[in-house]
Formats: structure tokens, C-alpha cells, sequence
């Protein structure tokens, strides 16, 4: 924390690094503790007058994934050479299953959609009000329930089609129900082997696109598309590319591009999308936090406060930028009345890269000080 510091616990809400517990009083140069302020926007000057500082914890948005997983017969019902599950529906759910069962994932919280569902009616199929109801819902990780969830679709049925459309519009309806109760970071994770099929009109890649661009700047969409094996078939016929397309799906979903998963080495297929999905894990991962309460009976003052992360045992205080020009930065969500503190774009990748290794988990800290320590024009 830039130098010694000595600490006592005092009774009250808020404790180092997490809601509720014992508040820490801080003696010592915590981002500038009764330090004067400095016009660059962070804190300077020295420490002549010791001041203590109270220090909160506070906790990101939580991350909620909303998972879309295509169940068709493409991904393993051996009706081609190239749908062979060894190649495609093992790997990539051995995958899943270890991402969601990693005690990694502690923190988070995900959801499971399947599609299509299992009707023989090409109607029923295609209508997104099929898809809202997840086959797992929102569930805190890690979790062995979705693994349990795919192991019996597997079982029972191969979907036919691919109604890609209909189920990203039923999956953003399930969160539009259950997010006003359930306030944080949400992101939708489609997995596909293929475009959409069936449906007519209302089920192609431009109105996937459509779908998910409506809520981009809320809601992201990311996309694991998992290619078709290089086999041929008797005939001596290739598998057709299903998936280049899927890059504009991720696109319009505020993800730039897909996450294309080669097959033929099972081994290779589940490291490559247990990789997709923990770069998906780091990315989804908020960088805004409420203002918590001030502790020990004190009033909050937006001028009084300063922000440090804290991976493994290494923190760092950042900076107060409106601008986030620099480095290590954060600023408020406004500046007449802030209700949140806002992580500037490096300073959040930072987070997002420790949120990868599992050895370290990145936190959030907030002090509330006896003087002014930041500047706010």
C-alpha cells in the first residue's frame, strides 16, 4: 500500500476486502492519507499530519453467464462422418463441465439454456418463448448440476435444427425477468457447431445479429463456435465450414469476434474451448462497484476517498481520472451525485487478466479519508 501501516479493528459494518464484518482503521499513507490534494487528480504531498483512514470492502457487480448450448444432431448423432461426439459433443462438455465445476468459478453465477428443445414440431421449435425457462437456472458456481443437465439431454435426444434466433431472443427475455431482482453484470455465451437451420425468415445470421446488437451495450453476447472435424466421408465428401459466419454474431454482440474451436484431437478441442471459456470468464468480469457505506457512523464525501486493488498479496492504489488518460485509473459514474466507482479500461483488463489465474482473485478495496485526496472538476 505504498508503506507501513498499522491497523486496529473497530466495531461496525464493512471489513477489509469484503461486505460486513469488523471495519479497519488504517494509520498510515493509504493513497495519501492527510495528504493535500494534488491538481493531476491523484493524492500528494507528505504525511506530516497522520489521519486515520477507514476502509471498506467492496465488491464488484456480480457476473451472471447465460449459457445457450446447441444440442443438435450435428454435435454428435453420427448422421455425417464429421458428427462424431468423440470429436465434438465430448470434448467441448468435458470443457464446460470443468469450467462451471472449477472452484475457479467461485463468485460467479450461470445459467443453461438447451437448443432446440425436443419437439418434433419444427413450430414449437422456433418459438423463443420455448427458451426462456432455462434447464438450469441461475445457479451460483461452482455447480455439477449442468454437466448432470447435458449428460441427460445426451442421453434422451439429438435436436433437430438450429434455431439460433429464437433462443438468443428467449435467453435475453429470461434475463430481462430476472435481472431486476438479481442486479449485476450479465452476458449471454452462445456455443454452436453451425449457422442457423429451420425457422424460415426469422432464424439467419443477420437476424441473430439483430437480436443481439439490440442489447450490446448491456448485455454482451459471446460466441464458442465449434468447427466441423477434417474427415471425409465415404464418398469422399469434406465437411462443410459451418461457423465462419458466427465471427458477425460475436461481432454485433459487443465481443469483436468468435471463439472457433478446432476439432479432431479431443484432447486439443478441450483445452482450446476450456481456454475460450476462461477468457470469457476474465472478460465478463465487472469493473463497477457501488460506493459502499461509509463505516463507523461517517458521512460520505466523494473528495475523501481512494481505490486500490489487491491481487495476491501486491495492492495498488489508482488514480482518479475523469479522463482515464492514466495509468491505474478510476473515476466516478458521476460527478454531482457518484453512486458508483468506475474501473478505467486498463486498469479493469488488469482485473480481468487476475481474475485468469486461479491462484489469485483481484479485489476491490475503498477508503473513505479525513482530507480531501482527489480532485473533482
Amino acid at each position: 500500500m505504498g508503506g507501513s501501516t498499522s491497523s486496529v479493528a473497530v466495531g461496525g459494518s464493512g471489513g477489509s476486502g469484503a461486505q460486513g464484518g469488523s471495519a479497519v482503521i488504517v494509520v498510515g499513507d493509504m493513497g495519501g492519507t492527510g495528504a493535500t490534494a494534488d491538481p493531476a487528480g491523484g493524492a500528494g504531498g507528505d504525511d506530516s499530519t497522520l489521519c486515520a483512514t477507514v476502509s471498506t470492502g467492496a465488491e464488484l457487480e456480480p457476473v451472471y453467464l447465460a449459457f445457450a448450448f446447441d444440442v443438435s444432431g450435428s454435435m454428435g448423432n453420427e448422421g455425417e462422418a464429421w458428427y462424431d461426439p468423440t470429436l465434438k459433443w465430448d470434448p467441448a462438455v468435458e470443457a464446460t463441465r470443468s469450467f462451471l465445476e472449477d472452484k475457479g468459478s467461485t463468485g460467479l453465477f450461470a445459467s443453461l439454456t438447451a437448443f432446440p428443445i425436443n419437439d418434433d414440431e419444427e413450430s414449437e421449435r422456433c418459438k423463443s418463448d420455448k427458451y426462456i425457462a432455462p434447464v438450469v437456472p441461475m445457479t451460483s458456481l461452482p455447480s455439477t448440476k449442468f454437466g448432470e443437465a447435458l449428460d441427460t439431454i445426451r442421453a434422451t435426444y439429438w435436436g433437430n435444427g438450429t434455431p439460433t434466433r429464437p433462443v438468443l431472443d428467449g435467453v435475453m427475455d429470461f434475463i430481462d425477468s430476472y435481472r431486476p431482482d438479481h442486479p449485476g453484470h450479465y452476458a449471454i455465451v452462445l456455443v454452436t457447431d453451425g449457422y442457423p437451420q429451420q425457422c424460415d425468415d426469422i432464424n439467419t445470421i443477420q437476424t441473430a445479429e439483430d437480436s443481439v446488437s439490440a442489447h450490446a451495450d448491456e448485455v454482451p453476447t459471446y460466441v464458442i463456435g465449434v468447427k466441423n472435424p477434417p474427415i471425409m466421408d465415404d464418398e469422399g465428401n469434406s465437411p462443410p465450414d459451418t461457423v465462419s459466419n458466427l465471427n458477425g454474431i460475436a461481432d454485433a454482440g459487443g465481443t469483436d469476434s468468435a471463439f472457433i474451436i478446432d476439432t479432431g484431437d479431443p484432447q486439443k478441442t478441450r483445452t482450446d474451448f476450456l481456454k475460450a471459456v476462461d477468457a470469457i470468464r476474465g472478460s465478463a468480469i465487472s469493473c463497477s462497484l457501488d460506493v459502499p457505506k461509509a463505516p463507523d457512523g461517517r458521512t460520505f464525501l466523494k473528495d475523501h476517498v481512494v481505490v486500490s486493488t489487491t491481487e495476491g498479496d501486491e495492492t495498488t492504489d489508482l488514480t482518479y481520472d475523469e479522463e482515464c488518460k492514466a495509468n491505474g485509473a478510476w473515476h466516478y459514474d458521476s460527478t454531482d451525485k457518484p453512486t458508483q466507482v468506475i474501473l478505467c479500461p486498463d486498469t479493469c483488463t488488469e482485473l480481468q487478466d487476475a481474475q485468469l489465474k486461479s491462484a489469485s482473485k483481484a479485489k476491490v478495496q475503498v477508503g473513505f479519508t479525513c482530507q480531501p485526496v482527489i480532485v473533482i472538476r
